[in-house]
């Protein structure tokens, strides 16, 4: 066993996150703008396609009960 003062682990914790998080390559805000728009548009068109979807089908299943 090894003598001595023993860390306290969260303190070791916060600091080894301080030291990854100095390491992270962060966006500019121009590049976190963007890509937000991207994802907001990516979105809203999958909601779009896939209530499109649904609606299709729910008339056609609409139909074939008829």
């Amino acid at each position: 066993m090894v003598k001595g003062k023993r860390e306290n682990p969260v303190t070791r914790f916060l600091r080894e996150t301080r030291s990854e998080l100095r390491k992270v390559a962060w966006p500019s805000r121009q590049e976190t703008t963007n890509l937000t728009i991207i994802v907001i548009a990516v979105t809203l068109t999958m909601a779009a396609s896939l209530g499109f979807i649904d609606y299709i089908f729910s008339k056609l299943f609409g139909l074939l009960i008829r």
